[in-house]
């Protein structure tokens, strides 16, 4: 069956794309432009693409009339100040090109609305919703609060207040009620509700098991990473100050920003919970979320929490070619380097650390270790578990192996020494170059802080680690 994802590189749509293929449905991704889409290899060979513009009604005749479902995950909120227009006129015009499909069904996400006074955001959104529902076609609404996810805008504002203010003078909005959900439950209900025709022609809440305030998620995370963390609110915050509030101390746009604090004045408690009842499914709370999405290596299609090498091949086998370290929240120094022999730079990789040391600047890796076990870490621990093969959960001197595809040329190492934050190793051929990336996920200040103070080295250690890996002997 056919499946036409609209808002194929948006956050939700590129997460949802992987796990359709994986029910076995043949998609049809819907982009702006096709430069800018660009799912992992191993999904391109079961997609079809098509270039096409929701505002632009004659671009929409590129559309197969022989679909049988579709996904609506289209959003303009942080694109420009009229976005309500906007999106009401994309919806329109998606409404008109799918009734003259074969379309059985189609799904849309959007937010919680049981509020008379609701944001520009939220009336936007149930807009939509009106506008969609008056299709030839059965129409089931999702709607969802805050998004638990890496990358999702609202957890990464939640992110991003907590690990770098230790002290947070907040606006009013922070005692809203609200029931946030993990992406992997949106997910999931996203899925299962495909061609199930108790959930035709309506409209549905979906929530997390926790409610909880805004206030009581800052301190959660807060909990989650071990830090200390102190909220005062004050009640003459407008929400233009909320706003600039947020811009100035997370990675948002001031649009989007203003967006959503608009939004966070409305409560978005869940009314009616019967579609867990309908598709069979429990959802997680708001401390099983934060497990979900801070884990050390992530994945689009596997559950990455419980990663572990196989007993008996002793190879990884619940991994696949999505596996990825962790991007945001994250600082990084990547390099990307020519090599002239493909099989000998996989060869020396293979044997990095143990006997053969790092090939450039023994001394300071030597002396990381030191400084490692003298404040009670487990120092270089000279050695590799085998000093020929590398497989998941291997020891290389003070890294853990997360992932190993010698074939591919991918590995990824996990730091064991004692660090504020999470560090991580990765070296992957790329056609004709290695990439080799250094990243750091900071625990509050102090780990920021640590890896400024750290940067001039790495930049001289891992520039001469690159250039002995991608030289030919």
């Amino acid at each position: 069956m056919k499946i036409l994802l609209t808002g194929a590189t948006g956050y939700v749509g590129q997460k949802l794309l992987p796990v359709l293929l994986k029910n076995g449905y043949e998609v049809i991704c819907c982009v702006r432009n096709k430069r800018k889409f660009n799912p992992p290899d191993y999904l391109k060979q079961n997609i079809s693409v098509l270039e096409l513009d929701f505002l632009d009604e004659s671009s929409l005749e590129v559309i197969p009339e022989e679909i049988d479902g579709a996904y609506y995950l289209i959003h303009s909120m942080s694109s420009t100040s009229e976005y309500e227009k906007l999106e009401q006129k994309s919806a329109i015009n998606f409404k008109n090109a799918l009734n003259k499909t074969r379309v059985q069904h189609v799904i849309y996400l959007g937010g919680i609305v049981n509020d008379a006074n609701l944001s520009k955001h939220l009336t936007s959104r149930k807009n939509v919703e009106k506008e969609l529902s008056k299709g030839y076609y059965n129409f089931t609404s999702l709607r969802a609060g805050i998004i638990l996810g890496s990358g999702s805008a609202s957890f990464e504002i939640i992110r991003d207040l907590v690990e770098k203010l230790p002290i947070m003078i907040s606006p009013k909005w922070i005692n809203t009620l609200c029931q946030p959900i993990a992406i992997t439950d949106v997910l999931n209900f996203l899925a299962e509700s495909l061609f199930k025709p108790e959930t035709y022609n309506q409209t549905f809440d979906i929530g997390g098991s926790d409610i909880l305030t805004y206030r009581e998620m800052l301190l959660g995370y807060a909990k989650f990473r071990n830090l200390k963390r102190m909220i005062i609110t004050v009640p003459v915050m407008t929400p233009r100050l909320s706003s600039y509030w947020l811009y100035f101390v997370t990675s948002t746009s001031f649009r989007l920003a203003r967006n959503l604090v608009d939004s966070m004045s409305v409560e978005v408690v869940c009314k009616d919970e019967r579609l867990k009842e309908i598709l069979k499914i429990s959802t997680v709370g708001y401390q099983e979320a934060l497990e979900k999405i801070l884990v050390p290596i992530e994945s689009d299609s596997y559950d990455t929490s419980s990663i572990a090498k196989d007993e008996n091949t002793g190879n990884q086998s619940i991994l696949s070619d999505d596996v990825r370290v962790p991007e945001y929240g994250c600082l990084k120094y990547s390099l990307k380097r020519k090599f002239k022999n493909r099989s000998e730079c996989i060869e020396k990789i293979w044997h990095i650390g143990g006997k053969n040391g790092w090939y450039f600047g023994n001394w300071l890796w030597g002396l990381r270790g030191f400084i490692d076990e003298l404040i009670g870490g487990i120092g270089l621990r000279k050695g590799r578990t085998n000093p020929d093969e590398i497989n998941v959960g291997d020891k290389i001197d003070f890294w853990k192996v997360l992932y190993a595809n010698k074939n591919k040329g991918h590995l990824i190492l996990y730091a064991e020494m004692k660090l504020p934050g999470e560090a991580w190793l990765e070296f992957k051929i790329s056609n004709d170059f290695l990439i080799q990336t250094a990243k750091f996920r900071p625990r509050g200040v102090q780990g920021r802080l640590y890896w400024y103070l750290v940067y001039p080295f790495h930049l001289f250690l891992f520039n001469g680690l690159i250039k002995k890996l991608t030289k030919h002997s």
